[in-house]
């Protein structure tokens, strides 16, 4: 575990991974927890259910976005958002008809922001009462991009479409500030629920959020990570690639069930410091102020494993 010389202090990290192209039976990938410090990996989720729906559930199956309250663990499945304790004892589940092919969640105060990418939506999720209490479709007419207001418990919601494939989602005092594969943007939701461009993006983008007054986001189509501050000045550092004789299931590599080099999940660690994932389940740590790869660990060779969730662990 780990490449180059750490000479600042990593925290733990929390980690989702996926595996496309699993079959029935099989691991649907996991959560681990990441100790950089102590050169551990602990596994403590398996995601290898069967009850899986494996007809609505796409090509992406396990677990994605990750957030946290004072004595739960929140994490998001395709459609179906679970509660856990820190030691990770299911406490709960909850479903919504507007919840489908959900990615990253962020939580504010007492709501949790949940992307639905297949409805083109997020939804809300109030952690007091336990239930999706608004949701917001998203759509654009000519270059205006358009929020609509909608309630996830009653008929005459939005069309599942898939149209952005919105996948990230990163509330703030500021705002809420979400993108997708084919927004080209990172977009912010006001207070009005008026829907406006806060920087341009390139296609095919992952994680996009904003980032010492400027953005930060996996630049997934080109194999690498990125950020451009407030004044200008860009980071970018290739995600990692492995000699194909190194991978496993390298045969089954296709646009639709894996590749390797893959970035998704993307957290910030510190003002100097970022944690990226990648394909096959790698999590690198770099540098942003020295532009420059601090340490990383593979989990696994498997190119179907790819992680997907990511956050700093608080407990």
């Amino acid at each position: 575990m780990g490449t180059g010389v750490v000479t600042v202090r990593l925290p733990k990290l929390i980690a989702t991974s996926v595996v496309r192209g699993s079959q029935k039976g099989q691991s649907h990938g996991g959560v681990y927890l990441v100790d950089f410090g102590a050169q551990q990996v602990d596994q403590v989720i398996d995601w290898n259910s069967g009850e899986i729906d494996f007809a609505g559930r796409g090509w992406d199956r396990g677990l994605r976005g990750i957030e946290f309250t004072a004595d739960a663990v929140w994490i998001a499945a395709s459609d179906e958002l679970f509660c856990y304790s820190p030691d990770f004892q299911l406490i709960a589940s909850y479903r919504n008809e507007y919840l489908k092919h959900c990615h990253e969640i962020s939580r504010k105060d007492h709501l949790l922001f949940l992307t639905s990418t297949g409805y083109d939506s997020l939804l809300v999720f109030n952690l007091n009462t336990r239930a999706f209490i608004w949701g917001l479709y998203i759509s654009k007419n000519g270059q205006d991009w358009i929020g609509q207001r909608f309630d996830p418990n009653a008929r005459g919601g939005p069309p599942f479409a898939n149209n952005y494939h919105i996948n990230m989602v990163s509330v703030s005092d500021a705002g809420i500030f979400f993108s997708g594969l084919n927004t080209g943007a990172l977009l912010r939701v006001n207070a009005e629920m008026q829907v406006a461009m806060v920087c341009s993006l390139p296609t095919g983008c992952h994680n996009a959020q904003p980032f010492k007054g400027g953005v930060l986001f996996n630049d997934t189509a080109s194999n690498v990570v990125r950020a451009v501050d407030r004044l200008g000045q860009s980071f970018a550092q290739k995600i990692i690639l492995y000699p194909e004789a190194e991978l496993d299931y390298a045969g089954v590599d296709s646009s639709k069930v894996a590749r390797q080099g893959f970035a998704r999940g993307l957290c910030v660690i510190d003002d100097q410091c970022v944690a990226v994932g990648s394909s096959p389940s790698t999590i690198t740590v770099f540098d942003v102020q020295a532009d420059r790869r601090l340490t990383g660990v593979n989990l696994t060779m498997d190119i179907r494993n790819a992680i997907h969730g990511l956050e700093v662990w608080p407990f």
